[in-house]
């Protein structure tokens, strides 16, 4: 299958100049390959959702020059894909209802290894549900962090698949989602580079196909902390995109002077970019991002 990658921002707000960096990522390895690039809208948690943020996302995209291959898909429209996926593995066996505290995991050292719950069932309240983690090491090799390695049980534990509230995880989700779009490779931040285990877990429980994976470095802030999770990241300003789009390339390693237009820059960065050469390590970020 030729390549398909895609872009998958959640709209817990405005686009920031990390989910731009992504975004760029994303969208030049999957040029470079003559690929596919799409677009996913993470919605899937309305408790963290911002309104408005998705349409704000996908029209400062668009500013910046970036057209989805294919209709952008919404994961809020997504449940009946999720449902049948989670039943596919509750009735192979590979969840569990569980109904532990934050207090009772405290004493395992805050992760779930049992493959049951270990509290009282509560028939008072909905339960989670967990997937059974094996005491398994997971290998792959990441395009530009180099071989990984991961044991599921010690590092992620038997982990939530659909929340107290009925509410889907990400894991589940965005592996149902992957298989759904045909993804071949997938080109995102380092911060999920520990998510990668577990989705090749539960693509090989689903018997779909294992993509391929690039995780990009972060942009921290002055204090070493993901921009995304710091005062300073600040919206970056689809009213002026060329600034915010040289950084981004410069940061991914890209020396590329701003032509007319976005996409012209885009166009220009893609005939010189190389996979091979992109920045491996984070930088900090300036409030003049």
């Amino acid at each position: 299958m030729s390549y398909r990658g895609r872009f998958a921002p959640s709209p817990t707000g405005a686009l920031h100049f990390g989910s731009l960096v992504a975004a760029v990522g994303s969208w030049l390895v999957a040029r470079h390959a003559g690929g596919t690039w799409l677009l996913r809208v993470e919605d899937i948690d309305p408790l963290r959702e911002v309104p408005g943020s998705a349409d704000g996302i996908l029209k400062a995209l668009a500013a910046f020059g970036f057209e989805a291959d294919e209709p952008v898909i919404f994961q809020s429209d997504r449940n009946s894909a999720y449902e049948a996926a989670f039943e596919h593995l509750r009735f192979a066996g590979h969840v569990f209802p569980c109904w532990c505290s934050r207090a009772d995991l405290a004493a395992h050292g805050g992760l779930h290894r049992d493959g049951q719950c270990i509290a009282r069932p509560d028939p008072a309240r909905p339960p989670a549900w967990r997937l059974r983690s094996p005491d398994r090491t997971i290998h792959w090799v990441d395009d530009l962090q180099g071989p990984q390695a991961e044991n599921l049980r010690e590092v992620a534990g038997d982990f939530v698949l659909r929340r107290v509230e009925g509410l889907w995880a990400y894991q589940l989700a965005c592996v149902v989602d992957d298989g759904f779009q045909d993804i071949t490779h997938v080109v995102r931040g380092a911060d999920l580079l520990d998510s990668t285990a577990r989705q090749i877990y539960i693509q090989e429980l689903l018997g779909l196909p294992h993509p391929g994976y690039l995780h990009l470095p972060l942009v921290l802030d002055g204090t070493g902390k993901k921009l995304s999770k710091s005062e300073q990241a600040l919206p970056v300003d689809p009213a002026d995109p060329l600034p915010a789009l040289c950084r981004a390339l410069a940061w991914l390693g890209l020396d590329v002077p701003p032509a007319d237009t976005p996409a012209a820059t885009l166009a220009a960065a893609l005939e010189v970019f190389e996979p091979a050469a992109l920045r491996r390590s984070s930088l900090t970020a300036t409030r003049t991002l």
